[in-house]
Order: C-alpha cells, then sequence, then structure tokens
C-alpha cells in the first residue's frame, strides 16, 4: 500500500530528538549513580556506563537506519519488520530489567527517582496530542482519543514529589506501577490495533507515522523506557523488604 507520512511541524519533530535524547542521556547517569549507590568501585561505575551506552548506541543506531530506509513501513506482504521492531522492544525491556543495568538501578536508585522518571510520559502525551492536532497520529491514540496514559505522567511526578518528603505505604508504590502499566498496555494496544494490518478504527485513522523517524523514537525509546522502568520498580520491590520503613 502506498503511506503517505505527513512530517510533522519543526517544534514536534525537535521534541521527538529532545525528549529521546534526554531519556537515554539520564538514564545513563542514573546506571553509573546507581552503580555507586549500590557499592561499586568509581571504575566498575564507570564500566557499566559504558556498556549501557555501546548497548543503547547500537539499539538506536539500527532502529534509526531501519526507520530511515522505510524498512518499517506497510508494503503488500506480513509488516515483518515493525513486527519484530514491537517484539524487540518487549524483550529488550525484559532483558534490560534483569541485567545487571536492570540490578543495579533498582538496588542504587531511591523509587523518588525511579518513578519520577516516568514523568516524561506527561510531556510526550501533550506532544503526541499535539501530533493529532497536526494531522499525523490518529485520534485513538490521544488522551482526546482513547489514551489515558497522560495520568500515568501526572502521578508519577506527585508520587516522586511525595516519597521525598514523606513516608508512603508500600502498596502505594505497587498501585501506582499496576496502573502505569494497564494504561501502557492500553495504548500499546491501541496503537497495534490502529496499524495498517488491522486497522480497527478505520481506514483513515491508521498508526503509521511512529515508522518513520523522528516518530520511531516513540516506541524505540519511549516506551521501551516506560516498560523497562516498570519493571525495575517491581525488581526493586521484591529486592527490598516489606518492612523497610523507609522506601523513598
Amino acid at each position: 500500500m502506498d503511506v503517505v507520512i505527513l512530517p510533522g511541524s519543526a517544534w514536534l519533530q525537535a521534541f521527538f530528538y529532545g525528549l529521546a535524547a534526554i531519556i537515554v542521556i539520564a538514564a545513563g547517569v542514573l546506571v553509573k549513580d546507581a552503580s555507586l549507590r549500590s557499592g561499586d568501585s568509581p571504575q566498575q561505575a564507570a564500566s557499566l556506563q559504558g556498556r549501557y551506552s555501546i548497548g543503547a548506541t547500537i539499539w538506536l543506531f539500527v532502529v534509526s537506519a531501519a526507520s530511515y530506509a522505510g524498512l518499517l513501513l506497510p508494503r503488500g506482504g506480513p509488516p515483518l519488520p515493525f513486527v519484530l521492531l514491537v517484539v524487540s522492544i518487549f524483550a529488550l525491556g525484559v532483558l534490560i530489567a534483569r541485567s545487571t543495568v536492570g540490578d543495579r538501578l533498582a538496588r542504587g536508585l531511591p523509587f523518588a527517582v525511579l518513578i519520577g522518571f516516568q514523568g516524561f510520559r506527561l510531556p510526550l502525551e501533550l506532544a503526541m496530542h499535539r501530533a493529532y492536532t497536526e494531522g499525523l497520529m490518529p485520534i485513538q491514540m490521544s488522551y482526546s482519543g482513547r489514551n489515558f496514559d497522560i495520568v500515568t505522567g501526572i502521578t508519577a511526578i506527585a508520587l516522586a514529589i511525595a516519597l521525598r518528603v514523606a513516608s508512603v505505604p508500600r502498596w502505594v508504590i505497587q498501585a501506582w506501577n499496576v496502573l502505569g502499566l494497564v494504561l501502557l498496555f492500553n495504548v500499546l494496544g491501541v496503537a497495534i490495533a490502529s496499524t495498517p494490518m488491522f486497522a480497527s478504527f478505520g481506514p483513515e485513522r491508521l498508526n503509521v507515522w511512529v515508522m518513520w523517524m523522528p516518530y520511531t523514537l516513540l516506541p524505540a525509546v519511549m516506551v521501551l523506557a516506560a516498560w523497562a522502568g516498570h519493571l525495575i520498580v517491581w525488581r526493586a520491590l521484591s529486592l527490598r523488604a516489606a518492612s523497610t520503613p523507609d522506601l523513598r
């Protein structure tokens, strides 16, 4: 099928490049900090940060090359490259959470940081709504439609602040993490159902914009960060005893 993807405004393009860069760089800084907090030597922390940086660079290069080459765009046959991207994101999120990087983040960072990091979902949702108003993204993927993930971004910021200033019950963190995952899977389900393979919301409301840069960074970086982040919070909860008085 022939696909026409609008480029979007310069502001919107700059936002997606910029937010992806902030997430990747901030995660690298947190990896080193968490490693040091966990008792690693400065050399070990630097080495772990270096391995993270190499992995992130390779991932971004592969995804960007595939997107710029148009390999993710729908064609006559099954959308295997895009399906492979989606499967890779889920697999990579699990791998990150179970890796040494995930272990250090779960052990070394306070919950205020682990949860506050997910606050990027608030400006992301605002930008996605802008993409809808520009005619780039179908309405069902915005908060004017069936995407309620803006709630995760708002509550992440609020809960992070609460964790900084007060003692928060363990169940609140667990409930927030469940809510965030439910809302993440909701928008992912809507996004997948909106692809040309399913076109569940009609042929005029297709989700093809994420198949071209810089918008491929939405699933490749933002969704990956959100997914891995929730898994790391679960790992942190399991590592820290329920009797721990301070979950900040």
